[in-house]
């Protein structure tokens, strides 16, 4: 059955128009300037009619698995609904569930006891055709694990695993260069001081070893399948050049301007978090991704921990940074779409998907009243 939207600030590449969307299960059908009068259109008053977000890195599943330090919920499909929903209801359409292969914190870091069931619950879900939106997954590779290559060896060759990151989390280095903002974050999720202090002094001492064992295996391993790489928390002109060398496209959550600029420079697209956008900065001690926007030094957004943050730092990038709205809408819709090669969405063209978000924004705060996927409303 076909869905006519009239009267909608349709958000295009370049503009936004007052027009009319027409679509259906198919894909959508027509975009027009102007406002219909058929019996059939539905009048949206004005609202934004705006592509489907494609989130590339969420780790918000987690946090339905392990909803408390060291309580896991037992029935995984249904934790992996409750994600699906909430993604939905932040505008998401397209998702790269990040997924942590490796133990990125040290042996009592609990990611590990979730991951078979996290990958478990994906396929299922996607096997039963019980999600509202499109769910992909994003290999998050801790280099710094010793148990990475014997984690990842049973998927490999999985078909959901479309986007691959290579991380470093080595107290001291990319990220976690200032220490003291890694002792913040772990003591707040649930680790006793004794049990940083170990971490620390044991990543420290064999996380290099382990990066350089690793590295160029996992390469080789998705390369192979030319699946995206992205490397992860770039702080120096160095670690792009690592990235490129080994064929990644995507610097993701870079740390630093000067990162970002020779990311940029080589042909990489930055992604980074919203966030930080919304928050005003990094809980880590990143660079600020606004500022990386204003340099035109930003490509697209993710969510990481937050979904709704995502809409909300389209907004906040336009109304308080100088952001053309299509241009800030674009690093949630089209420019990530493109960036992982998915031709068939993220723009408002017939002939597409018909993945579609409608809001409207009351200041900087964004009001989601309907979002479909595949033409079929999902939230």
């Amino acid at each position: 059955m076909q869905t006519v939207l009239t009267n909608a600030k349709l958000i295009l590449e370049d503009e936004v128009v007052t027009g009319t969307i027409a679509f259906d299960e198919t894909g959508i059908v027509a975009v027009d300037q102007g406002v219909s009068s058929a019996p059939s259109a539905i009048d949206v008053g004005g609202d934004y009619v705006a592509p489907g977000l494609v989130e590339m890195h969420t780790d918000n599943m987690e946090k339905h698995f392990m909803p408390r330090p060291k309580v896991f919920w037992p029935n995984g499909l249904a934790a992996a609904l409750v994600h699906d929903a909430q993604m939905a209801a932040a505008g998401v359409t397209t998702v790269y569930d990040a997924v942590c292969a490796g133990t990125p914190f040290s042996a009592k870091d609990y990611r590990k006891d979730i991951f078979a069931d996290v990958m478990v619950a994906l396929a299922e879900g996607k096997r039963e055709g019980v999600f509202r939106i499109d769910h992909r997954i994003h290999m998050r590779c801790e280099l710094t694990s010793p148990d990475l290559l014997k984690d990842i060896e049973p998927y490999q060759d999985d078909e959901l695993v479309q986007l691959v990151s290579l991380m470093d989390h080595t107290p001291g280095q990319r990220q976690w260069r200032n220490i003291e903002h890694l002792k913040t974050y772990s003591l707040g999720n649930g680790k006793t001081i004794e049990e940083f202090e170990e971490d620390v002094v044991l990543r420290q001492r064999e996380g290099a070893e382990n990066v350089v064992r690793n590295w160029h295996s996992v390469v080789d391993i998705f390369r192979s399948r030319g699946i995206p790489l992205a490397t992860h928390d770039d702080t120096t002109p160095e670690h792009v050049e690592e990235g490129i060398a080994s064929g990644a496209v995507i610097s993701e959550f870079p740390t630093t301007v000067e990162a970002a600029a020779a990311a940029k420079k080589a042909g990489l697209a930055t992604v980074a978090g919203a966030p930080n956008v919304v928050r005003g900065g990094s809980h880590s001690g990143g660079v600020s991704v606004s500022e990386l926007a204003e340099k035109g030094l930003l490509d697209g957004l993710s969510s990481d921990y937050v979904p709704a943050s995502l809409l909300q730092a389209v907004l906040k990038l336009h109304n308080d940074h100088g952001i053309a709205l299509p241009e800030a809408m674009g690093m949630v819709t089209w420019k990530v779409a493109d960036i992982l090669g998915l031709k068939d969405r993220g723009h408002l063209k017939p002939g597409l998907r018909a993945d579609l978000v409608r809001f409207k924004a009351l200041g900087a705060t964004p009001v989601l009243a309907t979002v479909w996927s595949r033409g079929e409303r999902a939230f």
